[in-house]
């Protein structure tokens, strides 16, 4: 199976989605909240560095439950402004 290229915006909305877990995250290690959300440490560090930018929908809310964070909140913060943008005018 051949995966298709990333857009530059599923890409930037990858590493907004790693900048606000790892703020979200704030002193806590990375394993403590990955252990916590049942992944590893890996995987939260490749989303966390938008290694990973499109995980999987469980694997957010995992993440998301961990961190207090709610999906709203996750999918606002994480959506680039040009496409919030798109989004309103369509």
């Amino acid at each position: 199976m051949v995966r298709t290229p990333l857009t530059p915006w599923e890409r930037e909305r990858g590493e907004r989605l790693g900048a606000l877990l790892r703020v979200a995250r704030g002193a806590r290690s990375m394993v403590e909240v990955a252990a916590a959300a049942g992944l590893s440490a890996e995987t939260l560090r490749k989303i966390e560095t938008g290694r990973a930018p499109t995980p999987a929908f469980f694997t957010v809310a995992a993440l998301a439950g961990t961190l207090g964070l709610s999906l709203d909140e996750v999918a606002t913060l994480a959506t680039p402004p040009e496409a919030a943008d798109e989004d309103a005018v369509a």
